[in-house]
């Protein structure tokens, strides 16, 4: 697809960067096929009746819904947006959930393709009216909620230039905020809900701090385009966003062009430091959700909640798969009381609630769900080092006074190097893993490291955690018990990360012992036969490994984790181009201290 590189004339992605933003034609909607069809410009005013069917086994409507469709909403500088709103029929004035989407509000590939039924949600669980990764207005009118689906700029009906998020996208929602909060119908009060990409943009309109913005729901969000997608560890991987994001996302004009931005600019500068999250800005309630098992989504979201200034705030970790544990019905009226809490002001005990409740993970077993903590990390949380040693491919407590070397092809798909700990009684890991290595290249003044952390039985098979139900999950677990890696997403065997040796410089204000924080802002080449000391970052993590379980360390120029299921998942694709070439080392023992600093608690 042709790359146009041209100055946007909307001043909202330029007057605060100083950097040539690069467009891209869009995809126009009538590129869609007949299936998929985005649904065409109506303005007016529908009522489904209470107990209408709106989609095959669809649960019958619980109330009347009225629906405003393709609602003109003005933007500040003149682009007009388009919006449908379901309400209730009643004069009562009511709280609106804004749902903020790049897929289109109505019709479209990922609405007609990835809704929550397909898998593992009940059908009758979803009236048919939800958008992709929305929740559902025939759910939540019968509470008294309208939901406003919003096409963002450049998508579905909606004018101007598609853009990715930063601050421009930020101010585009605040003013839709802010218009949402004034009509008649409403209590003057606003909130957000949605998952991934309706998540994200909670993150940078809560951060413009609307005055109507009253609570959030980010379900798995990101928060740092560069270092959660575009550019993890400092190694460029477009693929996903071109592949399997921008290529699903259809409007009228321009987009954002993402990869021709990370072709030009391949370090951070402004363009990528306002892709991320000043999450210090979001003062708001918010109820978080995330999962271990997102290739996306973990490290932003945990980062997120942490960092957020929001007094008011709570976390949940589950350990399924993000569209249906939106659409769970036990997690929708768990953030219902959220929402009765801080939009309808309702004294419901709310606060009562953990302000932390996580999934600990036991790939191969049983997990267990919603445990309470008071935090994130766990303030119990110790920390455990396990040192490489080459000489035997193992991990061990004690540091080797012997120097030796491991050795694996960076340039090989099938080569990688193992270290290896068998449990002598059951161990909980939970936090942020980092491996501190001393890495070495023979010919190259560059190394691309991948590293996955995972457990496996005394078979040495792989453990995995498996995050559908049903025949697929079947499927999966027989393919795992043959010894096949399995797809990221749909199953976890543990945490990954990446580094490009280069970009090995840390911010020391940011940095902590289990999370390095990559400035990105230089590249220091390597000189082939020196050793340098990398900070190879893991995504954080709660499992189990059991006595007679072995953990594993394994690090490869290529993804050694979980592999991507259908396309190229940040992480796990394969064909992530590198600078890798012939030997990669990794030196330990003696005066290379390579080790594994694994969080534990008790």
């Amino acid at each position: 697809m042709s790359t146009e590189h041209v100055r946007s004339a909307d001043p909202r992605d330029q007057d605060h960067l100083g950097v040539e933003v690069f467009y891209r034609p869009g995809n126009p909607p009538e590129t869609l096929s007949p299936e998929n069809a985005q649904t065409p410009f109506q303005p007016g005013t529908t009522v489904f009746p209470k107990g209408s069917v709106n989609d095959e086994g669809a649960l019958p409507l619980p109330v009347d819904i009225l629906l405003d469709r393709d609602v003109a909403i003005p933007l500040a500088d003149g682009t007009t947006l388009y919006g449908d709103i379901y309400r209730p029929t009643t004069d009562e004035n009511v709280p609106v959930i804004l749902v903020w989407t790049p897929y289109t509000k109505n019709g479209g590939w990922a609405n007609h393709n990835m809704q929550a039924f397909k898998f593992g949600t009940p059908r009758e669980h979803l009236s048919g009216l939800q958008a992709f990764e929305a929740p559902d207005p025939g759910y939540w009118v019968q509470y008294g909620y309208a939901i406003a689906v919003v096409d963002s700029r450049g998508t579905g009906h909606s004018e101007g230039d598609q853009l990715w998020w930063g601050r421009a996208g930020g101010r585009d929602v605040y003013d839709t905020i802010e218009w949402l909060g004034t009509q008649d119908w409403t209590n003057g009060k606003v909130g957000m809900a949605g998952n991934s990409q309706l998540a994200i943009l909670q993150w940078f309109a809560a951060a413009e701090q609307p005055p109507h913005l009253a609570a959030i729901a980010p379900w798995e969000g990101l928060t740092d385009m560069y270092r959660d997608d575009t550019a993890r560890g400092g190694i460029p991987d477009t693929v996903f966003q071109d592949r399997d994001i921008m290529s699903y996302i259809h409007g009228k004009a321009r987009t954002e062009d993402c990869p021709a931005m990370m072709a030009a600019h391949p370090l951070m500068n402004a363009y990528w430091e306002d892709k991320r999250v000043r999450l210090e800005q979001i003062e708001v309630p918010a109820y978080i959700v995330a999962s271990w098992t997102n290739p996306l989504h973990t490290r932003g979201t945990m980062k997120a909640f942490r960092e957020i200034s929001s007094k008011d705030k709570w976390l949940r970790v589950h350990n399924t798969l993000e569209w249906t544990d939106l659409a769970d019905l036990d997690n929708v009226a768990d953030l219902r009381r959220f929402f009765d809490r801080f939009l309808k002001g309702l004294d419901n005990g709310w606060e009562a609630t953990p302000r932390v409740r996580l999934s600990v993970l036991d790939p191969g077993g049983e997990d267990k769900v919603g445990r309470a903590e008071n935090e994130w990390p766990p303030a119990r949380q110790q920390w455990r080092t396990l040192h490489l040693d080459a000489s035997s491919n193992t991990l061990c407590d004690k540091e080797p006074t012997q120097e030796s070397v491991a050795r694996y092809q960076g340039d090989d798909l099938e080569s990688s190097v193992k270290f290896t700990y068998t449990a002598e009684k059951d161990t909980e890991i939970t936090g942020h893993l980092n491996l501190h290595l001393w890495v070495e290249t023979e010919d190259a003044n560059d190394a691309d490291l991948f590293a996955a952390v995972y457990k496996t039985d005394a078979q040495g098979r792989r453990l995995y955690h498996i995050t559908v139900s049903g025949e697929q999950r079947a499927g999966l677990a027989a393919a795992a018990a043959q010894g096949a890696l399995l797809p990221a997403m749909l199953a976890y065997s543990g945490p990954v990360g990446r580094i490009r040796a280069s970009h090995r410089a840390l911010d020391p204000e940011r940095s902590t012992p289990g999370e390095p924080y990559l400035l990105h802002t230089r590249e220091d080449l390597l000189t082939p036969g020196e050793p340098v000391a990398v900070e190879l970052g893991l995504w954080p993590t709660s499992m189990v490994l059991h006595a007679g379980e072995t953990l594993v360390v394994e690090i490869g120029g290529h993804a050694v984790g979980d592999l991507a299921a259908d396309g190229p998942l940040p992480g796990g694709d394969l064909s992530t181009p590198t600078r890798n070439k012939g030997a990669h080392l990794i030196r330990t023992g003696g005066a290379y201290d390579s080790h594994l600093l694994l969080p534990v608690v008790p």
